[in-house]
């Protein structure tokens, strides 16, 4: 099914179904993937950061618009999400191509409040000094978690279906776009390579959602798992989180510690034996 052209597809699916539909289109919804008294409690524990956390300081990251990171450390609620089968299912398709292994990029509640005009539309992978990475090569993805419904009205995400095949450094303007409109705890997967923004919000309430990156693991994340998350709450978490944060090594040796050790011994204190693969059997993978 398509609403607006973007790809919706029932919780039951296949991550494999929706890797297809993301490829294709650049951008997928999953609808109500979990259940709404999820996305309340995740976002009863975001709350006191979020009413801490000050608007935008310019018109991209919006001025009536909180961004709200550190979820990992902050919202407890929030982690089992990030690492949702779904959501590695897709990502072991979507970016598993080109890399051995990906990251977790960035962990961010936007709260989209009344009368903020709709952003730029842009690829996130600009973020990346706008690197002209090849066309069909992907080094990030994106998921969005609706806390709230998504509507055209509150200024639910816009994207252009099919702009992930687009040439680079266009500038779309917003008729081009269509809202992702989904209900409260249905996911939206997209593409770094898609164009996309956040809509206006013409209504009387807040539009919130949590927005989830992922890359490449030998690229920079935007936010810095390692300052966001306090290594006394690093010690609480699944190996499985830690490693997506970047307590792993990505290819054969990037991110070692000390005398070659793998990241993940400097939370543990001991050997991680994760079965990392010699310099030797990567070339010959390749």
């Amino acid at each position: 099914m398509e609403r607006n052209g973007v790809p919706v597809l029932e919780s039951s699916t296949t991550p494999d179904t929706v890797a297809v539909a993301l490829r294709e289109a650049g951008c997928a919804i999953v609808e109500n993937l979990v259940p709404v008294e999820t996305m309340e409690r995740v976002e009863a524990e975001a709350r006191p950061w979020l009413d801490a956390t000050p608007t935008g300081p310019d018109e991209f990251s919006g001025h009536r618009t909180r961004r709200t990171g550190s979820l990992i450390a902050r919202v407890p609620s929030f982690r089992p999400l990030a690492i949702h089968p779904m959501v590695t299912g897709v990502l072991d398709q979507a970016l598993g191509d080109h890399a051995t292994n990906y990251q977790l990029h960035l962990t961010q509640v936007i709260a989209i409040g009344p009368g903020e005009p709709a952003q730029l539309i842009h690829r996130d992978q600009w973020a990346f000094d706008f690197f002209p990475f090849p066309a069909g090569f992907e080094v990030e993805c994106h998921v969005m978690w609706a806390l709230t419904d998504f509507t055209e009205e509150n200024g639910g995400t816009r994207v252009i279906p099919g702009s992930n095949h687009w040439e680079d450094k266009l500038r779309p303007t917003a008729d081009e776009t269509v809202p992702a409109e989904m209900p409260a705890g249905s996911l939206l997967f997209y593409l770094g390579s898609l164009y996309h923004g956040g809509g206006a919000n013409r209504s009387d309430e807040v539009r919130a959602g949590i927005n989830v990156g992922y890359t490449l693991a030998w690229l920079r994340q935007e936010e810095n798992q390692y300052l966001a998350c306090p290594l006394d709450v690093a010690r609480e978490l699944p190996d499985d989180l830690l490693k997506l944060m970047g307590y792993s090594r990505a290819a054969y040796a990037l991110g070692y510690f000390g005398d070659t050790q793998d990241p993940l011994e400097a939370v543990r204190g001991a050997p991680a034996g994760d079965g990392s693969r010699g310099f030797a059997a990567d070339v010959s993978a390749r």
